[in-house]
């Protein structure tokens, strides 16, 4: 492997550099999805049942527990509860959205890394065959070929690095990609079942019903300053 290495010129190491950094990022990735992973339909049943009890504690409680997004929007969702409906769903839409950095972290690198890996590849496939010509032009014609073997290997394997490296980052790139994208999709998704969940047993007050309440309170007070009796 290290004869593979050298025979592969400087290039090569770039790439194993690349290499390692983009392993690093894929793992970071994979156990912080782990870490997140959860039973959304258990812990949504959980907080469920606390909230309709009216244990708002033990709710905030369950959510603290755990990691997840889903946690950080039911969070949200139950301190945000005595607001009206419209101004809920604007808030917990916020929350999901404001969680996509953490969910596309290191993503990008991975983009980069199978854009860039085989340009630079590509690079030490030039820088080789140019040696294998800077011999040709120094020989002129060579009767043995392993002359020409440095800079021809040096070229080649510089070739399948780039390739290697581009097509690993390109796969965990497309999945990671996707999972996360499925996460955002389901946090979204889950905003209308939490609002309903956390207004089952109180009235859809929205803006309109809070200004005519308002008014019917202040027409039916008593006016003051009037006449005594």
């Amino acid at each position: 492997m290290l004869d593979f290495l050298q025979k592969g010129g400087v290039v090569v190491w770039i790439l194993v550099a690349m290499s390692a950094y983009m392993f690093t990022l894929i793992i970071e990735r994979l156990l912080y999805f782990k870490r997140i992973s959860t039973d959304e339909t258990k812990l949504y049943g959980r907080i469920k049942i606390a909230v309709e009890k009216g244990h708002i504690d033990e709710a905030l409680a369950i959510c603290d527990q755990n990691l997840s997004p889903f946690a950080s929007l039911m969070r949200a969702g139950i301190e945000n509860r005595d607001y009206p409906r419209t101004i809920q769903k604007e808030m917990l839409e916020d929350v999901a959205a404001q969680e996509a950095p953490r969910l596309e972290k290191n993503i990008v690198p991975l983009g980069t890394i199978s854009n860039i890996a085989p340009l630079i590849g590509l690079m030490g496939t030039v820088t080789g065959t140019m040696k294998s010509l800077g011999v040709l032009g120094k020989f002129g014609a060579v009767s043995d070929p392993s002359i020409l073997a440095g800079g021809l290997s040096e070229a080649l394997i510089n070739t399948v690095s780039g390739i290697i490296v581009a097509v690993v980052a390109t796969i965990f790139y497309n999945y990671l990609v996707g999972r996360a994208n499925n996460y955002l999709l389901r946090l979204e998704g889950q905003v209308n079942a939490l609002i309903l969940m956390i207004n089952k047993n109180r009235p859809a007050w929205d803006g309109t019903e809070r200004r005519a309440a308002a008014r019917a309170q202040g027409q039916g007070a008593p006016a003051q300053g009037g006449a005594k009796p």
